[in-house]
């Protein structure tokens, strides 16, 4: 009779393990999937270069020249753009700047294209918008776009 309730027991004891091994699996898939973009969000943002003071008029992005992007996200959070310029591997700017409604600080936005480390001459750069979900970064889009001199 003994037996019967030790086996009973360790039966009961191995079906409670597994239904909480089957929990905690589903828990962790949850958290992983959590953070991560539906497959439609990176086609509900769009992120384009726009000129703002065109130093020599001639329509394309110069060393000296100001520009900003047009962004749009379906995003709740706040969106940033962040601005990498490279001349032969070398990063020569960096900049970022938030784009939502109400931004104090809107006027970072604007951005000329020049720094201590870039005094001139053509660059290759990268903007990317993002957002922060915790503690994720999720891309929305990335552009390229070269600088001439």
């Amino acid at each position: 009779m003994r037996t019967k309730s030790v086996i009973k027991h360790a039966a009961e004891a191995v079906l409670e393990a597994s239904l909480i091994a089957i929990l905690v699996v589903g828990l962790m898939a949850a958290t992983a999937f959590a953070g991560k973009p539906s497959a439609g969000a990176s086609g509900s943002a769009s992120l384009a270069l726009r000129l703002v003071d065109d130093v020599n008029g001639n329509g394309a992005a110069n060393w000296g020249d100001t520009i900003t992007f047009d962004v749009s996200s379906s995003a709740t959070s706040s969106v940033q753009v962040s601005v990498g310029c490279y001349q032969g591997g070398t990063l020569v700017y960096n900049t970022n700047a938030a784009w939502y409604s109400g931004n104090p600080f809107a006027y970072m936005q604007m951005m000329k294209l020049e720094s201590g480390a870039w005094t001139g001459g053509a660059a290759d750069c990268t903007a990317k918008s993002y957002y922060s979900s915790g503690k994720r970064t999720i891309t929305l889009r990335t552009l390229s776009f070269h600088v001439d001199a």
